[in-house]
């Protein structure tokens, strides 16, 4: 099963990063900042991801197999949506409203009903998933799709010795504003505290009148939200397709393992180190880019179990 998905994670890389194994790249300032810059993209791309992901985990302890399919689904959603506004914000609005729409009626209907059952949820999901990915290939077929991203995003920015492309710096810097936003909500916010009790103490928190179901729903759908938002990001960069879900879900369980389940610094910290590692071993060592990425994991299991943010119980 792990080589399955090893061989699954080769798929999902930037372009230029894939084209570029055909020969070596000498290293140079030029080279190294431009693969930091891939890095970075990349990484803001899985923060995106691995935010949600991190939240459902933090207040409601699933680990939710079904995210990657909300990315896919988002994703659908805004290729769709662009092809008929042309409006890339439209397009992101197209697949937040959608993913938290499913993810509503995920958790009204099936995952309430199963609360605490840690199997049954993981079934679940993993059900959801497999739903949504056959859906998607009936729908839009097996070949690979993309937007185009508008004139503000698209073209490239001349960065001192590099020219890199604009919407890739666009990525960096809605994963900001989405970290931003997120750490104002926790730490900043009536909700953030209301969440912040039902993560310490569940039982204590709904003795005292806190509508822990409430909670659960809307960390749900703001989870779902933020996959359908990467979803859409993610296709104006890359492609969407069948397996597309499977390939960022393995990315975004790297990142959050590595980061602290439940914590959005740590998904933070943990996408820019996975995206970064990947995009230089890609480049310089190929042969080794899967071990590149699993490494970090494999030590920070080892050394510190809860993650590099990770709190301990």
């Amino acid at each position: 099963m792990f080589n399955v998905l090893v061989g699954v994670q080769l798929h999902y890389t930037w372009p230029d990063a894939e084209n570029s194994q055909e020969e070596a790249i000498p290293i140079s300032g030029e080279s190294l900042l431009l693969q930091l810059l891939n890095g970075l993209s990349f990484g803001a791309l899985l923060f995106l991801v691995a935010s949600g992901f991190t939240l459902v985990f933090g207040l409601m302890r699933i680990v939710n197999l079904a995210h990657g399919a909300f990315f896919l689904l988002g994703g659908y959603a805004g290729i769709v949506t662009m092809g008929i506004t042309g409006n890339l914000i439209a397009a992101m609005v197209a697949g937040i409203v959608v993913t938290a729409a499913v993810g509503l009626v995920t958790e009204r209907f099936l995952l309430r009903r199963i609360r605490g059952q840690e199997l049954p949820e993981v079934l679940v999901t993993v059900g959801i998933a497999l739903v949504v990915t056959d859906l998607g290939l009936a729908a839009f077929g097996g070949n690979p799709r993309s937007i185009q991203p508008p004139a503000p995003v698209s073209g490239a920015f001349d960065l001192g010795p590099v020219t890199y492309p604009a919407y890739r710096l666009f990525l960096i810097v809605l994963a900001v504003l989405v970290f931003v936003g997120l750490y104002l909500v926790q730490h900043h916010s009536r909700l953030g505290a209301l969440i912040r009790a039902g993560v310490d103490d569940r039982e204590i928190a709904g003795a005292m009148g806190i509508d822990i179901d409430r909670l659960f729903a809307i960390m749900f759908v703001v989870g779902a939200a933020l996959a359908g938002l990467a979803g859409v990001a993610a296709s104006g960069a890359l492609t969407i397709r069948p397996g597309a879900d499977t390939d960022i879900l393995l990315f975004a369980l790297v990142v959050v393992i590595v980061g602290g389940l439940g914590s959005v610094p740590g998904a933070a910290i943990g996408s820019i180190l996975i995206g970064v590692l990947d995009a230089f071993a890609k480049i310089w060592i190929p042969e080794l880019s899967i071990f590149a990425v699993f490494l970090p994991m494999a030590v920070v299991l080892v050394l510190r179990p809860r993650g590099l943010m990770g709190r301990s119980a």
